[in-house]
């Protein structure tokens, strides 16, 4: 499995012109080499492969006055950014063919985008020096605070600014199966999740996690930030002094988040060998009055994570389907009550009397949705029968009807 670790990069001043300059080359490739397959596809031409686009906006343009300057930087940047519209294409006609979720056609790059990006090959001969820096060619030796041990030699490194003026390395390593199965523990608990507002997630074993809310924390903070932003004049260094501002308070936001989804997951991993979760309409709900909660809580984000180290350590990961009734039946006898309104957080089977939490009861019925059949006190049980209603429950025999007496049936 592949995977990625980012570590923040810290240039001094002077480096800062290198991957600045860097992004703009990488920038100007992939805007030109869009424009020529544009320009074909409007003539009715076939697009342009990738090796003719390299050799005419590369090696070709590095002979102009107009493109000298791209021989300043790494040429495996350029062909990386060529790469990249190759990629963005394939994805385009993917989905619109129905094999992947639709994305939007390639788009021309801006310089005033917040977020910049290049990646360094193996072929561009970059590494990492003994004093622990990261060496990458024609720029120089950037300061890394490595908060962990890569796992394997990483075959590539993409350098990334943020909207927050801030750099990272983002490593992609490949990670070993054997090692990754022998640091987790071998548990043989299984775990439904209900994931809300009032609280993030509900475990099948009764445990609550309650929600951070780290949106509505800093609401105050941003709002500030946001309304000084606003007063200054468009153009100003002073307005993107206050960009700068407003875009750091996100991120520590997105950072705290993101955390939080980490270090939960990882925790449900280890304490479960299956892990089952409902597939929530998100965009749906982020459509309501609850929009800035939903996009607050993550939950998409949440379940990603969840995924992709379930299969990392070999856990059994189940999405069930999203109009499942996990609020509306029973986990104890399987009598399906019908809807209930959002303030309802406790109500009674009609069917066995039990008294049931609605989170609870969701997420034990997520987990037996997906096939793991658990309750609230984790034992292993089946699907229950659907009980009689209590007017025809007992042993009393119905009266024979009466063309039974008449017929002189015996034994009446």
């Amino acid at each position: 499995m592949q995977l990625r670790y980012s570590f923040r990069v810290y240039p001094d001043g002077p480096q800062r012109a290198a991957p600045a300059r860097t992004f703009g080359c990488a920038r100007v490739v992939y805007n030109d080499a869009l424009r020529a397959r544009e320009d074909a596809r409007a003539a009715g031409l076939p697009f342009p492969k990738v090796g003719d686009l390299s050799k005419a906006l590369i090696t070709e343009a590095k002979r102009t006055s107009e493109r000298a300057w791209l021989g300043e930087v790494s040429a495996v940047v350029l062909q990386q950014s060529l790469r990249d519209l190759e990629a963005a294409y394939r994805n385009f006609f993917d989905g619109l063919k129905g094999k992947r979720p639709r994305t939007g056609a390639p788009r021309f790059k801006s310089r005033k985008d917040t977020r910049q990006a290049v990646r360094f090959t193996a072929n561009a001969r970059w590494s990492i020096t003994p004093g622990g820096k990261l060496r990458l060619p024609k720029i120089g030796d950037l300061k890394v605070k490595w908060s962990r041990t890569l796992p394997s030699v990483p075959s590539s490194v993409t350098v990334v600014k943020d909207s927050a003026d801030r750099y990272f390395a983002s490593f992609v390593v490949e990670s070993d199966p054997a090692a990754d199965l022998a640091r987790m523990p071998d548990p043989d608990s299984v775990v439904g999740i209900d994931l809300g507002l009032a609280h993030f997630a509900v475990l099948s074993d009764g445990t609550k996690i309650d929600s951070p809310r780290f949106l509505r924390r800093a609401e105050k903070k941003l709002k500030k930030a946001q309304r000084v932003l606003s007063r200054k004049e468009r153009g100003s260094r002073n307005r993107d002094k206050a960009r700068r501002k407003v875009a750091r308070a996100h991120a520590r936001v997105a950072d705290a988040r993101r955390e939080f989804h980490h270090r939960l997951s990882t925790k449900i991993i280890r304490k479960n060998q299956a892990v089952a979760v409902e597939d929530l309409a998100v965009k749906a709900l982020a459509r309501t009055r609850m929009a800035k909660s939903v996009h607050d809580a993550g939950w998409s984000r949440f379940t990603a994570v969840l995924e992709y180290k379930a299969a990392r350590y070999g856990r059994q990961f189940v999405r069930i389907g999203r109009f499942e009734p996990t609020s509306q039946v029973c986990s104890h006898c399987g009598v399906k009550d019908g809807p209930k309104p959002l303030h309802v957080r406790e109500w009674t089977c009609g069917g066995c009397g039990t008294v049931l939490d609605r989170d609870v009861n969701a997420a034990v019925n997520v987990a037996k949705a997906a096939g793991l059949a658990v309750t609230a006190c984790r034992a292993r049980v089946g699907r229950a029968p659907v009980p009689a209603p209590r007017g025809e429950a007992g042993t009393h025999p119905k009266p024979p009807p009466a063309r039974w007496e008449q017929a002189g049936v015996p034994g009446l």
